[in-house]
């Protein structure tokens, strides 16, 4: 009983582990380009999660058969309280020690490598064609489709936008103040600039001081009517729509993930929604007490992304982790989300490549570190 019990708080503490690192990605964007404040933008990911969470079992209940390592190990493995304990503890201390340092990896990928450890110490092989299938294709595929996606889609937004007449609008600081939009900042227009001795710029007609700061102080909007609406306003609306499809589309990919560890042990004969309760209520804590480092790199330490570039990766990112989830796929949304924002960088000029090779490395370490942990803790327990 004891072991069942220990399984539980394993699976659990995962599912925590699992929204640290990953809650916060959804909506990484939203931040990034300030189109919400942190607390706004992780309150919608907790909500869309949720929401994605408890469609699980409807839309997404292939995913639960497969991380139960069912093909992948012998049957009788998949079903060993102490098989899925090594699992589920190896894949939360790797998700864990990740999000402390704040390096987005993937929770399906951790599994995967968990799954592969454990089941070499205790069947001494493992289905080699159903790993390559099930797990390392779709995870291995999935960052370089969404790269190679977000890189082609935002320039036909661009020239769409353009077509369209809506025009990128910037703002200056203005005598320390609040960041406002150009053509506002002197009364019926654009006036001359005084240069004083000390290097400061001053507006002739107001005294005005003009400062030049970090760029992250300024805002980029855009300037112009999409059918008779506020072009910035139909771009916000669209983001936030976005970011909440690719929450929503986690939830719904990764809770089942973690649910199929406590299913496949069948002497805790605990039903499916109790079990889908637990881990969506860990999971939304984890996020909302953990997520800061991971949105700090996310949002702002790979790329620095307007509002258009922002809604355009999220886009991206949605639309294959909702495709993936409906055919039981396993993709990583890390993966996918992160492979949107390298292929935004790539095409904006503002990728930053140094944290980009900390973040491949920590997903190239992440299959084996989790092997390793999952071997050494069921090799204890035998």
């Amino acid at each position: 009983m004891g072991l069942f019990v220990a399984l539980c708080i394993a699976v659990v503490f995962l599912a925590y582990a699992n929204g640290a690192n990953d809650n916060f990605k959804g909506v990484a964007t939203l931040y990034g380009s300030r189109t919400l404040n942190y607390r706004q933008a992780l309150t919608w990911a907790t909500l869309a999660t949720c929401a994605g969470s408890l469609c699980a079992v409807a839309l997404a209940g292939g995913l639960v058969a497969a991380f139960s390592g069912k093909g992948l190990v012998p049957n009788a493995l998949t079903q060993d309280p102490a098989f899925l304990l090594a699992v589920a503890l190896a894949a939360a201390l790797t998700v864990m020690g990740t999000a402390l340092v704040g390096l987005p990896i993937s929770t399906t990928h951790a599994l995967a490598g968990a799954l592969v450890g454990a089941g070499l110490v205790a069947a001494g092989s493992v289905n080699l064609a159903q790993l390559g299938q099930r797990f390392f294709l779709p995870l291995a595929v999935s960052p370089f489709m969404s790269l190679a996606i977000t890189s082609v889609l935002y320039p036909v937004f661009r020239r769409t936008r353009q077509a369209l007449g809506v025009e990128r609008q910037m703002c200056v600081c203005v005598g320390g103040g609040l960041p406002q939009p150009a053509p506002a900042l002197v009364p019926g227009g654009p006036g001359p600039v005084a240069l004083q001795p000390d290097g400061t710029a001053v507006v002739r007609s107001t005294g005005l001081v003009l400062s030049v700061g970090q760029l992250s102080a300024c805002e980029e909007r855009y300037h112009g009517r999409v059918f008779g609406i506020d072009a910035q306003q139909v771009l916000d609306r669209l983001h936030v729509l976005s970011a909440g499809a690719v929450s929503f589309a986690r939830g719904l990919n990764d809770t089942p993930k973690i649910v199929a560890l406590l299913v496949a042990a069948k002497a805790l004969r605990l039903p499916m929604t109790p079990a889908l309760l637990l881990v969506a209520g860990a999971m939304a804590l984890g996020g909302w007490l953990g997520a800061r480092r991971i949105a700090a790199t996310m949002a702002e330490r790979i790329t620095s992304m307007n509002h258009g570039q922002a809604f355009t990766a999220n886009l991206t990112t949605s639309l294959l982790v909702l495709f993936a989830s409906r055919w039981g796929l396993p993709v990583s949304t890390t993966h996918v989300s992160c492979g949107s924002l390298f292929g935004l960088g790539a095409v904006t000029g503002q990728a930053r490549w140094g944290i980009i090779r900390a973040i491949v490395a920590a997903w190239i370490g992440t299959l084996p570190v989790a092997a390793a942990l999952a071997a050494a803790t069921y090799m204890v327990m035998r």
